[in-house]
């Protein structure tokens, strides 16, 4: 079993001596990446918005003397221009950043020109990419290629939660299809989960962390800061050292398992799939034999009274099962847009 990467520090870099304390103690955990926020995008004016260019010498700092490696997030070509010349080589695109195809590609195009000059070696540069705000596959596949374009060859994806509207128990939805679909697609790209936004809780922190492990991700980013309730941005979510010591303790990643034994539980999954799939389609054949129906009787396709009580029902079934309401909401709406479709 190997212990899992991890990307741990504030929110925010503050002061230099709540960098400075937070990364010493960080060091003796074995944190590999130390990461506090330089610039800070916030949602409404007046919010703390971070110290700015000062900051980055507290992390170079904090580098030197620790041994971990130092970083912080870009949003513009000034601010990776300014993080490199600072010597700090880690650099992540939040969720805001990377839903925008137009600021991916102007880092894309910085980066590339300052490996070109020799400012920076692919060998240093390591960029973390994290989900776009809504979950959106394409978008968070275009920054990883925009990236990889650039010159780039050490990328993460980092899993932060998605804005959906719909009602969930977290500040940010995981929607695990999304980062379960990139990873197809990257296989070569470790798959970092940040259950620090995810979450928007301190205390949901830990059980989620050993989610993602049981789940087969890399690593994990969380927010660490020395006196979280007097944090000056993000203050609920943060984790003191001394509760990141205790999630750290025995967690683990797991490893692809080479165990023949798996091999017929598989087989029952497959043939499972096989039988749910077939029934699938027999769904979709009665609905367009419903759909026939409905325009012989100039009946509309979308029937919300009838779906509300069809839904209503799964999602009771659901919870008398100990079902995931919101995954069954979301199968439900999968299979009854389709359905529409083929009544077409």
């Amino acid at each position: 079993m190997t212990k899992p990467f991890i990307i741990a520090g504030p929110c925010a870099a503050e002061t230099r001596d709540q960098v400075l304390l937070t990364a010493r103690l960080l060091a003796r955990l074995g944190v590999s990446v130390f990461r506090a926020g330089v610039w800070k995008p916030r949602t409404e004016p007046g919010a703390f918005e971070g110290v700015g260019n000062n900051a980055l010498d507290w992390l170079r700092e904090a580098q030197q003397e620790t041994g971990m490696s130092a970083a912080t997030e870009v949003a513009t070509p000034e601010h990776v221009r300014a993080a490199l010349l600072h010597n700090i080589t880690t650099l992540w695109m939040g969720a805001r950043t990377t839903t925008n195809p137009f600021l991916v590609q102007q880092i894309a195009d910085t980066l590339q020109a300052e490996i070109a000059a020799g400012h920076v070696t692919t060998s240093q540069l390591l960029i973390l990419i994290k989900n776009p705000v809504s979950p959106d596959l394409r978008l968070w596949k275009g920054a990883i290629e925009r990236i990889r374009r650039a010159g780039v060859t050490r990328i993460m994806a980092v899993h932060r939660g998605f804005q959906t509207g719909q009602p969930t128990s977290y500040r940010n939805a995981p929607v695990w299809s999304v980062p379960f679909a990139l990873k197809l697609q990257f296989p070569d790209i470790p798959l970092i989960l940040d259950p620090s936004h995810l979450t928007g809780k301190a205390s949901l922190v830990p059980d989620l962390s050993a989610q993602a492990m049981s789940l087969g991700y890399t690593g994990l980013m969380i927010e660490v800061h020395p006196d979280p309730a007097h944090a000056m941005s993000d203050n609920q979510q943060q984790l003191s050292p001394d509760e990141l010591t205790a999630l750290l303790a025995g967690l683990t990643t797991r490893q692809e398992s080479t165990d023949s034994g798996l091999s017929g539980l598989r087989q029952q999954l497959d043939e499972t799939d096989d039988t749910l799939f077939f029934l699938l389609l027999r769904r979709m054949q009665i609905s367009r034999q419903i759909g026939v129906f409905k325009r012989e009787h100039n009946l509309p396709v979308l029937q919300e009274k009838r779906y509300a009580e069809v839904l209503s029902r799964r999602l009771a079934w659901a919870r008398e099962n100990n079902l995931d309401e919101d995954a069954v909401r979301r199968i439900m709406d999968a299979i009854h847009e389709e359905s529409c479709r083929w009544q077409l």
